[in-house]
């Protein structure tokens, strides 16, 4: 696993892209907890949509007692980056100062956890051989993209790691679901892609696991991810199948990997270190 420093940036915006909240902006040099900044009062987010939800935890109050920084029931609150602190009974971004507090428009307060599938396969040219980008003399590589609904924003197709579920089977869900359209296949497709998403994913290279630069983070509530290339050397296996967006991707391709590309939150960091596992253009 090639393991690289998370840059705290996209967090910081002017604004929290749901809800309109403008951030508190400050200078970089005050984002770690450790630097002095007593004139630090940002203002509170939580968004009204999650009350009720049975995936999300309540509003924190003397009722409430979760087990920070351990396994609480079902509900994994132990982060990726260690020992996270928490103060007046909340937890505290391990990254540092955002702006805003609360936790916004995620479910969970503290470490939100997700997995996100890197999907990768070579671009061929007509004749079936591998396509060389002429500026870097190296093969192109593509990945399996979608267009989230909520950002209009390119991403992997990745989610939420459901309370008791392996990051193994989040994998082959989010992938079902976003990139195959799953939840609209027919008893005999379905069947069909879970067998070859079950074999094809059992074997890949885990390229990143922590905290996630993630534009809905706050001061209380982060994501952090576990991301895994999945291969297709030859183009035969997954590379072939019809693609087809689904659940929370209004539109998925496969979409070359280079340096130009604008994705969601942290993901050109993890298409990035794929590129550089298998040597290829970036």
């Amino acid at each position: 696993m090639i393991i690289r420093k998370m840059v705290h940036i996209k967090c910081r915006s002017n604004y929290y892209p749901f809800g309109a909240i403008k951030r508190l902006n400050f200078p970089d040099n005050l984002v770690p907890w450790t630097a002095a900044f007593n004139e630090y009062n940002p203002p509170e987010y939580n968004s009204p949509n999650l009350l009720g939800k049975p995936w999300a935890d309540p509003d924190i109050d003397p009722k409430f007692h979760p087990h920070w920084n351990e396994l609480d029931g079902a509900v994994n609150r132990k982060s990726h980056m260690g020992v996270y602190p928490v103060t007046d009974g909340k937890p505290l971004n391990p990254r540092g100062r955002t702006g805003l507090t609360g936790r916004g428009v995620l479910g969970r307060w503290g470490p939100n956890h997700a997995a996100d599938p890197v999907v990768t396969r070579w671009k061929l040219c007509d004749d079936g051989k591998r396509e060389i980008d002429q500026s870097t003399n190296l093969y192109i590589l593509q990945f399996c993209a979608i267009k989230r609904r909520d950002s209009d924003e390119w991403a992997l197709p990745g989610g939420m790691v459901d309370p008791g579920e392996h990051v193994s089977s989040t994998l082959q869900r989010e992938f079902l679901e976003e990139a195959l359209n799953s939840l609209e296949s027919s008893p005999a497709e379905l069947e069909s892609n879970k067998k070859m998403i079950a074999n094809f994913f059992t074997s890949g290279n885990e390229i990143y696991k922590g905290y996630v630069d993630d534009p809905r983070n706050t001061d209380n509530a982060w994501m952090e991810t576990v991301a895994v290339n999945f291969h297709d050397e030859d183009g035969n296996l997954v590379g072939k199948f019809r693609l087809n967006a689904g659940d929370d991707a209004k539109s998925v391709q496969w979409m070359d990997i280079d340096q130009s590309l604008a994705l969601y939150a942290s993901h050109s960091l993890f298409i990035q270190t794929a590129a550089m596992l298998h040597g290829a253009h970036w």
